[in-house]
C-alpha cells in the first residue's frame, strides 16, 4: 500500500484514519517485543504523538509507523543499563585495543554502520528471547530490562528469589550461546 500522507494542519481525518488503520497490527507488534501490556500501549501512544506531530509526507505510513516503533522499543531497552551485552559477549581483546560493546549497543550517535549494528542484536536477542521457556524469559526480562529487583518480582509472583535468579542463569546461558554466532560476525564486521 503505497499512500502518500501530508502531515500539515487539516490532516485530522487522514491521521484518525491512519491510526484506525494501523493501531490494532501496530500494538500486536509491539508487545512481541515488550513485557508488560502498560509499556506497550505507552510506546504505541509515542508512535501515534510522532505521526501526528509529523510535518513531512510520509510516502507509506505502515513502514513508517513500523519503523518508528521499532525504534521506540530500542529506546526503552537502550534506557536500561546492559550488562547483558558484558555477559553475553564480555569484553574482547583485538589486536589493537580492548572492544566495548556498550560501545555499539548503546551509542547515542545515529550512525547508519551502528544503527545497523544495533538493529541485528535486538532483532537477535528478541528470537532468542522468544525461544526460552516463559518463565525464564519473564524472569530475565523484568529483572534485566526492566530492571526489576528479584525481591520485587518474588512478592509479585509468589516464586522464590532462588528460582528467579535460577531461571535467569538459564535464560543467560541460552542467550550467550544463541548470541555466539552475532558476536563472532560482530568480529569479523
Amino acid at each position: 500500500m503505497n499512500i502518500a500522507i501530508p502531515m500539515a494542519r487539516g490532516s485530522s481525518n487522514t491521521i484518525t484514519e491512519t491510526v484506525k488503520e494501523y493501531s490494532k497490527r501496530l500494538l500486536g507488534f509491539i508487545k512481541k517485543r515488550i513485557s508488560g501490556n502498560e509499556d506497550a500501549e505507552d510506546i504505541l501512544q509515542d508512535v501515534f504523538y510522532q505521526f501526528a506531530a509529523n510535518t513531512e509526507p510520509i510516502e507509506q505510513a505502515g513502514s513508517w509507523l513500523f519503523k518508528v516503533a521499532r525504534n521506540k522499543i530500542t529506546d526503552k531497552y537502550r534506557k536500561h543499563s546492559m550488562p547483558l551485552a558484558e555477559d553475553v559477549f564480555g569484553t574482547v581483546e583485538t589486536d589493537d585495543e580492548n572492544f566495548d560493546w556498550k560501545e555499539i549497543l548503546l551509542a547515542a550517535d545515529t550512525d547508519p554502520e551502528t544503527e545497523y549494528l544495533r538493529n541485528l542484536f535486538w532483532d537477535e536477542l528478541q528470537r532468542a528471547l522468544d525461544e526460552l521457556p516463559p518463565e525464564q524469559k519473564e524472569a530475565f526480562v523484568k529483572n534485566e530490562i526492566e530492571g526489576i529487583p528479584f525481591k520485587e518480582i518474588a512478592d509479585e509472583s509468589g516464586v522464590s528469589v532462588a528460582t528467579l535468579i535460577s531461571r535467569k542463569r538459564y535464560a543467560v546461558l541460552h542467550l550467550r550461546e544463541r548470541l555466539q554466532g552475532l558476536k563472532d560476525e560482530f568480529l569479523n564486521y
